[in-house]
C-alpha cells in the first residue's frame, strides 16, 4: 500500500480557519487532480524524471477539466507521489539536472496560444526525503486560484513524479518551446522573475503525479450549483 505522509498537519488546520468560512456554508474539499490509489512515478524501474520546466496536466482520458478550478476558490495543500529512484539514479540526475529534486505548486492563468502565466506560487519543497511516497504539503499562505484556471507543479531541477504507458489520450503540457521539447540542459521553469511563456510541447501517455486541495469560495460554490 502506498504510504501517504501529511506533513505539518497544523499549518493546513491554520489555513482552512483563514478561510473563515462557516460552518453552514456549502464549500467542499475536493482534490484538484485525485491520484488513484497506489499510484507512484516510475523510478526505479524505466526511471524517468520531471525536469527543469513547470508542467500541468491538459487531460486524463477524456476528462481535460481535472486540473482546472471548477470555480473561484483556494489552493490549501498539494500532494506528489514520488518515484524511487535508487542512488546512482538519483546522482544521475543531481548532476545534471541542477541539484537536489525540487518541486513546487503553482496556479495558472489562460492567456491566447496556449501562453500560462504564473497568477500564484507555492514555496519550493525538497523532495529528496519522500522518495517512494505520496506527500502532502499544506500551505501557510493558501493560493487563490479562479474558475478555469489550472493547477501546475514546477520543477526546477527534477522530480521522479511521472506515471508512464497510459493511453494516448493522457497528456502533459511544459514551458517550453516547440523546438525544445526534449531539452533538458535549459531551465524553462517558470521560476523567480520568469512569470509567462507557452507551453508547446505536449507529451502523450503519460501523467504528472500531483493533486492539489482546493475549496471553493462560499459564494462561488452556490453559484456553481444553480
Amino acid at each position: 500500500m502506498t504510504r501517504l505522509r501529511i506533513l505539518t498537519s497544523s499549518a493546513l488546520l491554520a489555513a482552512l480557519a483563514a478561510l473563515a468560512v462557516p460552518a453552514a456554508a456549502p464549500a467542499k474539499i475536493t482534490e484538484l487532480g485525485q491520484l488513484p490509489d497506489g499510484v507512484l512515478g516510475v523510478c526505479p524501474l524505466n526511471c524517468q524524471a520531471v525536469s527543469r520546466s513547470t508542467g500541468y496536466q491538459a487531460k486524463v482520458g477524456p476528462d481535460r477539466t481535472l486540473y482546472r478550478a471548477p470555480a473561484d476558490g483556494r489552493i490549501v495543500a498539494w500532494s506528489i507521489a514520488l518515484g524511487n529512484p535508487g542512488p546512482k539514479q538519483s546522482a544521475f540526475f543531481a548532476e545534471r539536472l541542477g541539484g537536489e529534486s525540487q518541486a513546487a505548486i503553482v496556479v495558472l492563468g489562460t492567456e491566447k496560444k496556449l501562453v500560462r502565466r504564473v497568477v500564484a506560487k507555492g514555496p519550493l519543497q525538497k523532495l529528496t526525503d519522500y522518495f517512494g511516497q505520496v506527500v502532502q504539503f499544506p500551505l501557510e499562505r493558501t493560493l487563490a486560484i479562479k474558475k478555469g484556471q489550472y493547477v501546475g507543479l514546477s520543477v526546477p531541477s527534477w522530480a521522479p513524479a511521472l506515471q508512464l504507458s497510459l493511453g494516448s489520450d493522457s497528456s502533459w503540457r511544459a514551458s517550453r518551446p516547440k523546438d525544445s521539447c526534449g531539452d533538458t540542459s535549459t531551465q524553462f521553469a517558470l521560476v523567480g522573475s520568469r512569470r509567462a511563456t507557452p507551453f508547446a510541447c505536449l507529451y502523450k501517455t503519460a501523467r504528472l503525479t500531483y493533486s492539489a486541495t482546493f475549496i471553493p469560495t462560499p459564494t462561488a460554490a452556490k453559484r456553481s450549483r444553480r
